[in-house]
């Protein structure tokens, strides 16, 4: 049996520590599920490699996970929401793809990771009436570019969307479906740019192969619990996910 490809894997035994929960945690976030939890998924990687490997290692398995993603929820999106949030959120990831190289990791690490706390500050003492009115649509597409850039530079998407996202008061089932179809598209649009920053190699690849089988089980995980937790305890579940991604990347960004 041909073992040469074995040479290309990365071969720290820390390294698959911190990568298989964090393929897993991206997993249940692309289900839907504590959707915030998937912008953990690079920082913890990055725990053993540089942040750019750990996105690159990170955007193939993300690919497999659209696409279950998507299959799952494909008759519940939101499609006038998406024709809205999605140029923008392209549009970000041609701000990433230009701004790479040039704007440290640390910096959108830690504004990234304070406004996802200052916005569940504001949540949290500022809570919204019943019947206020739903978030402007201009004030999402400012996010939805936003997040495309973030995800771009560390596949740390979800706070920003979720910012917008969340105050529309979607039922979990169609939040899920809306943000797989928008994310699918995001990490779609970036295997172009990052071939030509030379992120794309054989030993990021080989690698995010051997990680591949845990990244159908994170999906597999979170539909199911998306179709058995309560409407509330869900987004308790996100806000948690969002907390502690906000507080690990302004760590990151500050230390």
């Amino acid at each position: 049996m041909d073992t040469e490809w074995l040479a290309w894997l990365i071969d720290d035994p820390w390294f698959y520590a911190a990568a298989i929960p964090a393929v897993l945690l991206m997993g249940l976030s692309k289900s839907g599920f504590g959707s915030g939890f998937g912008s953990l998924a690079v920082p913890i990687m990055a725990l053993s490699v540089p942040v750019p490997q750990a996105a690159a290692i990170m955007l193939p398995l993300l690919a497999v996970m659209d696409l279950l993603g998507v299959t799952a929820y494909r008759r519940h999106v939101d499609w006038a929401l998406i024709r809205q949030l999605l140029p923008a959120g392209l549009a970000g990831t041609v701000l990433g793809t230009l701004s790479f190289g040039i704007l440290p990791a640390a910096w959108v690490a830690a504004v990234v990771g304070a406004l996802t706390l200052l916005f569940l500050a504001q949540r949290l003492f500022f809570p919204p009436r019943a019947d206020a009115p739903p978030p402007r649509p201009g004030w999402g597409r400012l996010l939805a570019m936003a997040s495309g850039f973030t995800s771009f530079v560390a596949h740390a998407g979800g706070p920003p969307i979720n910012a917008y996202v969340l105050p529309l008061r979607l039922s979990p089932v169609v939040f899920s479906a809306t943000m797989a179809v928008f994310f699918a598209a995001v990490n779609a649009s970036k295997w172009i740019p990052y071939a030509w920053l030379g992120l794309i190699d054989g030993r990021n690849m080989v690698t995010a192969l051997a990680l591949l089988p845990f990244a159908p089980l994170g999906v597999w995980l979170g539909v199911r619990l998306v179709h058995r937790v309560r409407q509330d305890w869900f987004y308790r579940l996100v806000y948690a996910g969002m907390f502690l991604t906000g507080c690990k990347l302004l760590w990151d960004g500050l230390r």
